[in-house]
C-alpha cells in the first residue's frame, strides 16, 4: 500500500519532477475519487427524482414524453456505472505502480492527458492509432 502524502490546494503535476512520483499518485487518486464522488452524488439526486416523479399521467403524449426522459437518464445512468468501473480501475493501478502508464507501448501518458482524462490507459499517439484502427473496421 503506497503511503499518501499531503498536497498543498494549488499543487499540480509538474514534468520537473519524477513521474508518478508519490506527489503525482496521491493528485491523481484524490482527483479520481472525488470524480466518482460526484456521479455518485448525481445518480443519487436522478434516482430520487425518478421515484419523486413516478406518476401515472393520462395524457399519452405526456406519458411518451417522460417514458423517452426516462430511458435517456437510464442510459445516462449506465454510462456512469461504467465510468464508475473505469475510475476504480485507474484507481487499483495506481496502487499497483501501472497508473500513467500506455498499456499498448508501456511508455508513460502525458501528464497533461492524464489531468483532462485521468482515467486513460493509453498515450495519444496509440489513443490516435486505436481509432484509426476502429476506423477502417467500422468503414468495411
Amino acid at each position: 500500500m503506497n503511503k499518501h502524502v499531503e498536497l498543498s490546494s494549488d499543487y499540480v503535476p509538474s514534468e520537473d519532477e519524477p513521474f508518478m512520483c508519490e506527489r503525482q499518485k496521491e493528485y491523481f487518486r484524490i482527483k479520481l475519487q472525488e470524480w466518482k464522488a460526484s456521479i455518485l452524488d448525481e445518480s443519487r439526486g436522478t434516482m430520487r427524482e425518478m421515484q419523486e416523479d413516478a406518476r401515472n399521467l393520462p395524457d399519452v403524449a405526456d406519458r411518451a414524453s417522460e417514458e423517452t426522459d426516462r430511458a435517456l437518464e437510464l442510459r445516462t445512468r449506465d454510462r456512469q456505472r461504467k465510468l464508475i468501473g473505469k475510475i476504480d480501475a485507474a484507481l487499483r493501478r495506481i496502487e499497483d505502480g501501472s497508473y500513467g502508464y500506455c498499456e499498448d507501448t508501456g511508455n508513460p501518458i502525458s501528464l497533461k492527458r492524464l489531468d483532462a482524462r485521468p482515467i486513460a490507459t493509453l498515450s495519444l499517439e496509440a489513443q490516435e492509432r486505436h481509432e484509426r484502427r476502429e476506423k477502417v473496421y467500422r468503414d468495411d
